[in-house]
């Protein structure tokens, strides 16, 4: 058990790493948080799309927030047009990605004993080309499809 510690704890290390990495890099950076009640969402919480298939946060450089010593970030978010206070495990993240450089670290080490709710995989999205279409910017799952889908093309400006 000991083992499985160490682990975890390298592991933790390396998407802060690869957080901090991908968004000196680019200004910003996407991550993935699998459900589980130790993620506070603010009074919004999970959706239940995003239990089932995670929930898809977005920070940038120029965003307030902590990555503390035990492995938690604290930031304030908005959803809509509403602030949420959240605070999210660093062992809960389970992908961190930057659509810009078609770069992604994907981990679901441990997530069978860390939550059992959770599914044993999920998929990261992957960036495909964008349609020619207006999208407000917002993540939505298919109904079929346990793949969440993310549009990373620009609005265009009218």
């Amino acid at each position: 058990m000991n083992d499985d510690k160490d682990a975890m704890s390298i592991l933790n290390e390396l998407k802060k790493k690869i957080f901090y990495d991908l968004l000196n890099l680019m200004g910003r950076v996407f991550v993935i948080v699998r459900y589980s009640e130790d993620v506070q969402i603010g009074t919004r919480g999970f959706l239940q799309p995003e239990k089932e298939n995670g929930l898809v946060l977005v920070f940038n450089a120029r965003m307030n927030f902590i990555w503390n010593e035990d492995g938690i970030i604290e930031v304030k978010l908005v959803f809509g047009t509403k602030p949420e206070d959240c605070i999210i495990p660093v062992s809960h993240i389970i992908a961190v990605y930057s659509p810009e450089l078609q770069t992604q670290f994907v981990t679901t080490y441990m997530t069978e004993v860390q939550n059992a709710s959770a599914p044993s995989t999920i998929a990261a999205p992957v960036p495909e080309e964008p349609e020619e279409k207006e999208d407000d910017g917002s993540a939505a799952a298919e109904p079929d499809n346990k793949v969440l889908k993310v549009d990373f093309s620009k609005k265009k400006k009218k």
